[in-house]
């Protein structure tokens, strides 16, 4: 990421937890950003994917016009991983900005599952963590640019 602010003189960074999530949902409030069923033109899973990542755009977007939100690669995020993020929650929307916990902790959250999960897996509001050296096939990232 040094490389890319370095490169282009912006400043990119990862997603809070909070700022995928609100990018994901797209004003929604329902398991996925497009219904609450799910439907493979939005999204590569373990029912279509055949095991592998795919070409990012290549599935129809959310309502804001992001891809691959749900499945096709986990996506890190800056925030350390424990349970106190759904604290900040009501209604499945989130009220607030919650900032992640301090840390450093031993995971790091991960949104949106990926080719292999099931349905569950790549809802709107599933989340996961890992130690953020582990490197995997199901693993990518999403920057954000900051607008300072």
């Amino acid at each position: 990421m040094e490389s890319l602010n370095s490169l282009t003189g912006q400043s990119f960074r990862l997603p809070t937890e909070a700022e995928w999530e609100y990018c994901c949902k797209a004003g929604t409030a329902i398991d996925w950003s497009y219904g609450n069923t799910e439907d493979g033109a939005y999204m590569w899973y373990s029912p279509n994917s055949g095991g592998e990542t795919h070409e990012v755009g290549t599935k129809l977007p959310n309502p804001w016009g992001l891809y691959d939100m749900h499945g096709n690669l986990w996506e890190w995020c800056q925030d350390w991983y424990d349970g106190t993020y759904y604290q900040y929650c009501v209604d499945n929307t989130i009220t607030d900005d919650p900032q992640g916990p301090a840390g450093p902790l031993t995971s790091a959250v991960l949104r949106g599952g990926c080719w292999g999960n099931n349905d569950n897996g790549c809802r709107s509001a599933f989340r996961d963590g890992d130690d953020p050296s582990y490197r995997d096939d199901g693993n990518g990232f999403r920057f954000v640019r900051s607008s300072q």
